[in-house]
């Protein structure tokens, strides 16, 4: 599975990294609880369609995406959620849901809300419904060189753009 994927992956380029495991949880901030950890160092992996192409935005498990401001940062005139069904198969050592942001290992480019550098350490999805890596987020950034940007807000805080509860 993509579990010991990633661990070869982490290992060959000597990252330090813990592996968490939980009972099945199918929201980001589901597996923070579960795991004790706080939802804003928790990264989640969400698929969407910029202009027709598959991309990967990664931000806090307590944040919201802004699609204007996600927009700008990509270049791109039109961003959707992406059908799970639509890009499953881009993903087929994963449970549907639970791709680890390490879009460099599926050929699909990263965005990444700066919102997550805020913490050193970051924790995400390892493929399946029941175990998450946890690692710096500077190891992170370094493994997947994703596009950095502003993106995403907490929860509770309203905006008048176009936010989407990615959750």
């Amino acid at each position: 599975m993509i579990l010991q994927r990633l661990k070869v992956f982490l290992d060959s380029h000597q990252v330090k990294f813990v592996v968490v495991t939980h009972s099945a949880a199918y929201t980001a901030l589901e597996i923070a609880a579960l795991a004790r950890i706080p939802g804003k160092e928790i990264a989640k992996t969400v698929i969407l369609k910029a202009d027709g192409k598959m991309i990967m935005a990664v931000l806090p498990a307590s944040h919201m995406a802004d699609f204007t401001s996600l927009r700008e940062l990509t270049g791109t005139h039109h961003i959707e959620l992406a059908n799970e069904y639509t890009f499953k198969n881009l993903f087929p050592e994963c449970e549907v849901g639970a791709m680890p942001p390490f879009g460099n290992l599926f050929n699909i480019d990263v965005y990444v809300s700066e919102a997550l550098a805020e913490d050193e350490m970051i924790a995400f999805n390892a493929g399946t419904h029941k175990e998450l890596v946890k690692m710096t987020y500077r190891d992170f950034v370094q493994m997947v060189q994703p596009k950095v940007g502003k993106f995403s807000f907490p929860k509770h805080y309203s905006i008048a753009r176009e936010p989407w509860d990615l959750e």
